[in-house]
């Protein structure tokens, strides 16, 4: 072939391929277009509307459950604790006395909130100690309601405890536990409501100030939204707990009065979150006009700058307690480690990562013993949701993405977790792959319906593709029919899956019926695409758990004590 031929060759190509790219370009943006305009035309419709045009895609099948026996006896929660490993060490001391020490996360983890992680280190670096025998401390990072469940179950004790609040030293030795009080406080911190500007001018102008008690009544007459941490979980949520209380009747925590009181408020309340950090994380949605954060993590995170700080509650002063009985040598490392803290050098650290402010905020009167705490926190899971049914329906993933171990701890975790279901409450269980089951109906959990919940979930296995949002979208199908014939319930839906999703409807359909319907969506990932299952949660500010099978069945039970 002649240079001439070839060069018209390689044009005719050249030419063939822009033809073509031009025509897929064409094609391309006409489907988009198509595509924006049946969403377009679908947005339009009401919420029953678009629940029905879903539902007529999704296969739907439905199972005769099979009754299975049932273990009468409840397991502890503290049985279903993980392997301490599970929370590793985030700083390791190799004298040859060592301590370990549980700290809070607010303290013990990275960055601005790492501020006993820095002078643990610069301790181990002094070479201190003690007749020869170098010393030294290791810090764990761990939840302080998570610590104090492993002191309490005995299952890990550390040297040393160092929660953000002293009711959780209170809650411990109420419960079978041994701490003792080394130092009231090692770094000053202080809990409060965060309230957006207009909110605050609102209670000022209502209540003649923005403080706990204008906070209570605002939300008690809907005028303004709520949200809190989970009290079993959260130094927050539990001080928020006991000054609602408290408030409420000031003579007595657990009277009628003071029962009738959070009742009223919580009523009103749409969301409980998890931990602080998934409250945190509630602030950029600017879904609430208050929330419950401690001081040192509002004065360190632009998000929250919008807010206003009202302090409540006792404070939260970080004490620190030996746990058990140490020998000498180790009560010897924990009162230098104590002192260390304490010197000028590292409070004026602690000052620089947020903490010691409000330094002249004076506790409540309110009482802190372990025995009040632990009833208040009784009277919390029994009055939560004001006396209101709650309907549940669990949303099972049994795709092919779920086999082997995710799928056995789905089972596992729902089997045991189910005991934390009050039988006054109604539940279904939905399962999906490529189409969707309904395993349960919506029944009253009695024994009955509990026999059934359980073999239906020995029987799920897991193969098929993932049509998550199919499944999603039915299990609000349910809800919604079942709160037709009870206006007063309170509707949930608990999402368990490892978050993929290549099948069926997308969320950019079902998005639209999540936020119409109200219905809050819990979600559960198993070694999970967790941003896809936040997003999901965050639609109706529910909570989200990333739970591996390390620690799946605690968090599951955890969320299940909760919310149910």
């Amino acid at each position: 072939m002649s240079k001439q031929n070839i060069i018209k060759f390689v044009a005719g190509i050249a030419i063939v391929f822009a033809l073509v790219l031009i025509i897929v370009t064409v094609l391309s943006s006409g489907g988009t277009k198509l595509k924006d305009k049946d969403l377009e035309a679908y947005n339009s419709k009401n919420l029953n509307e678009k629940i029905e045009y879903l539902t007529n895609k999704i296969q739907i099948n439905t199972n005769d459950p099979r009754k299975a026996s049932i273990e009468l006896t409840p397991t502890s929660l503290y049985d279903e604790l993980p392997n301490i490993d599970k929370y590793p060490l985030v700083v390791e001391g190799d004298g040859d006395i060592d301590i370990e020490i549980f700290a809070s996360p607010e303290k013990s983890g990275k960055g601005m909130d790492g501020w006993i992680v820095e002078v643990a280190e610069k301790f181990n670096s002094q070479g201190y100690n003690i007749d020869g025998k170098t010393i030294s401390v290791s810090v764990r990072n761990i939840a302080s309601g998570l610590g104090a469940d492993y002191i309490i179950a005995n299952k890990h004790l550390p040297d040393a405890f160092s929660p953000s609040s002293a009711l959780w030293g209170n809650l411990i030795n109420a419960q079978g536990g041994e701490v003792t009080l080394v130092s009231e406080r090692l770094v000053g911190n202080v809990a409060g409501i965060l309230v957006n500007k207009s909110t605050k001018d609102k209670l000022e102008t209502n209540y003649g100030k923005a403080d706990m008690q204008a906070v209570l009544e605002a939300v008690k007459k809907n005028e303004m939204v709520m949200g809190y941490t989970n009290p079993l979980a959260s130094s927050t949520g539990l001080n928020f707990l006991l000054n609602t209380l408290y408030y409420s009747d000031s003579a007595n925590l657990l009277s009628e009065k003071a029962k009738e009181g959070f009742t009223e408020f919580q009523n009103n309340v749409p969301y409980v979150a998890y931990t602080t950090m998934q409250m945190r994380e509630s602030a950029a949605s600017g879904k609430l006009d208050g929330m419950v954060m401690e001081y040192q993590t509002y004065v360190n995170d632009g998000e929250l700058s919008k807010y206003e700080f009202v302090p409540f509650g006792i404070r939260h002063d970080n004490p620190l307690y030996e746990v058990g009985t140490l020998n000498e040598d180790k009560k010897a490392v924990l009162d230098m480690f104590k002192e260390y803290c304490l010197n000028e050098d590292n409070q004026d650290l602690a000052s620089d990562y947020g903490f010691n402010g409000l330094n002249s905020y004076q506790n409540e009167k309110y009482d802190t013993m372990g025995g009040t705490v632990l009833q208040a926190l009784q009277l919390w899971k029994e009055n939560k949701d004001g006396g209101k049914e709650i309907i549940a329906v669990f949303v099972a993933d049994v795709s092919g993405s779920m086999d082997g171990d995710p799928i056995n701890q789905l089972k596992k975790s729902l089997i045991n977790g189910a005991q934390y279901i009050n039988d006054n409450n109604y539940v279904g269980l939905v399962s999906y792959s490529s189409d969707v089951t309904i395993e349960v109906p919506i029944r009253k959990f009695d024994l009955n319906q509990r026999a059934y919940f359980q073999g239906a979930v020995e029987d799920l296995r897991a193969v098929g593709g993932t049509a998550t949002y199919d499944g999603v979208t039915i299990g609000i199908n349910m809800l919604l029919e079942a709160k037709e014939a009870n206006p007063q319930a309170k509707v949930m839906l608990f999402l368990l899956s490892d978050g993929e999703t290549n099948e069926g409807n997308s969320l950019d359909y079902v998005e639209p019926v999540i936020s119409e319907s109200g219905i809050p969506i819990y979600t559960i990932g198993y070694n999970a695409n967790i941003d896809a299952l936040q997003t999901i949660s965050n639609i109706n500010e529910a909570s989200s758990i990333n739970a591996d099978s390390d620690d799946v069945i605690y968090k599951i039970k955890n969320l299940f004590n909760a919310q149910m």
